[in-house]
């Protein structure tokens, strides 16, 4: 396998047309945890028309190399599943000369006990690429049993996989080792910025027990999370979501610090030291506070924003606030927690859901959004023939500046398509029938920026 030049392609508003309508659905976002509100589903109806052609490769730079997918077994996924959400791929960097590339292949589905099929079941190829000649240099085939997130990356070339309701290690060598089982399905992770600390969203009725080995917690880990999706009026009965907050490295690995029954699923911005929590000031000021896991809080800075903003670690120090204006446009905006406000990104109306994939070292962030041909609101959905295609930005952390600029091809509408390596010097994208890997300048270092007025 070869690693191929690959020359820019100027920039270019490329039509696609979709098979499906879309039309925007609100989602409301909790105020004291930060639910996902990015994540707003759209709703699709079939629209049978002709393939259209792939939008043209562009990126701001030439790639460093192209690494061909094709012969690996992948193909790019027919256009029946934008606008679904599923994670179809996964593209992680195990250090800066090796690439983790996951993908969906076609294959025999199971049957139940009753002869059913299993629809949800799906098979994952993973392969093991060097840099910068495309070596596989390991591969396996994993199995799942639904469309969410499987993949979440480590340190040091390891990885979680999840699947139902268990969690297992991996590493480069794509073998995989159980570590925990939880009492239902797990509906999400997520990772601190030092990867010390492991949240878990998971469905389990108050009726159901825990089983032998199941994940437990002790009464003292016990607490009370709320949302905005919680009113007086809720019913008396216990949610059906678990929140929990468990030790992932150390000699207390799988231990739970934290646990909460909740009523919706619950997106944490968190580090070691405590979680962010936006608190409403007066309109349209929110505060922002850091809620220590020790008990007690401090203020760490002040945003403007109509909606509830999103908030996000991009290191230890370092976290991302996307708020938006009356129109509903976003914006970021950084900050560290002692109250600097490095710089602020203007976002555009036609750029929506976004995704948002970091340096193991916090030093670049890569946001990507699908770009519309028009402004995306209540009064003007996101329709058939809408999509531009995928634009991907990496961001200096520390500055805001843009880095690169990459069209993504073809379009994985939950991402998974980008991803950074643990020093931020090399970014890889999904484009066209290949990967292509650039090499990207030292990015600054935080401490080398003062705030700004």
């Amino acid at each position: 396998m070869r690693c191929l030049p690959r020359r820019a392609i100027p920039v270019a508003a490329t039509p696609r047309v979709l098979p499906r309508a879309l039309a925007r659905v609100p989602v409301r976002v909790p105020a004291c945890f930060a639910l996902a509100a990015l994540l707003a589903p759209l709703a699709f109806a079939f629209r049978h028309k002709p393939a259209p052609a792939p939008p043209p490769v562009r990126s701001s730079q030439p790639p460093s190399c192209t690494i061909p997918v094709s012969q690996i077994g992948f193909a790019a996924p027919g256009d029946y599943y934008l606008g679904e959400r599923h994670a179809l791929v996964s593209l992680d960097f195990l250090d800066e000369n090796r690439l983790l590339f996951t993908f969906r292949v076609p294959g025999l589905v199971r049957r139940d006990p009753k002869g059913q099929p299993e629809e949800t079941e799906r098979h994952i190829r993973a392969v093991v690429l060097r840099i910068p000649d495309g070596t596989v240099q390991a591969e396996a085939l994993w199995t799942v049993h639904d469309r969410e997130r499987y993949l979440y990356m480590l340190d040091s070339g390891q990885f979680l996989f999840r699947d139902r309701n268990t969690i297992q290690v991996g590493d480069s060598s794509l073998q995989l080792a159980p570590w925990l089982r939880f009492p239902g399905p797990l509906l999400g992770l997520q990772l601190n910025p030092e990867r010390d600390l492991l949240l878990a969203d998971s469905r389990e009725p108050a009726s159901r027990q825990p089983g032998s080995g199941d994940v437990t917690a002790p009464d003292t880990a016990r607490a009370s999370v709320t949302s905005d999706s919680d009113s007086s009026d809720a019913p008396a009965a216990a949610p059906d979501l678990v929140l929990r907050i468990l030790r992932r490295s150390g000699p207390n690995s799988g231990q739970v610090l934290l646990t909460s029954r909740v009523r919706t699923a619950v997106r944490l911005p968190f580090n070691s030291q405590g979680y962010i929590e936006p608190l409403r000031s007066r309109d349209p000021q929110w505060l922002l506070a850091l809620d220590y896991f020790t008990g007690g809080s401090s203020r760490i800075g002040v945003v403007d924003s109509e909606c509830v903003p999103g908030l996000d670690f991009l290191s230890t120090s370092e976290f991302l606030a996307s708020i938006c204006n009356g129109s509903g446009t976003r914006s970021l905006v950084a900050l560290t927690l002692d109250g600097r406000r490095l710089w602020q990104f203007q976002g555009s109306d036609t750029a929506v859901w976004p995704l948002l994939a970091v340096s193991r070292n916090g030093s670049r962030l890569a946001r990507e959004t699908l770009l519309a041909s028009h402004a995306v609101n209540a009064m003007t959905p996101l329709g058939s023939g809408d999509i531009l295609g995928q634009e991907v930005l990496v961001l200096d952390a520390a500055t805001g500046n843009i880095a690169l600029r990459a069209q993504a091809s073809p379009i994985f509408d939950a991402g998974g398509n980008v991803a950074l390596s643990p020093s931020g010097r090399r970014a890889a994208v999904v484009m066209a029938d290949g990967i292509e890997v650039f090499d990207l300048p030292a990015p600054p270092p935080l401490s080398a920026v003062a705030a700004l007025k």
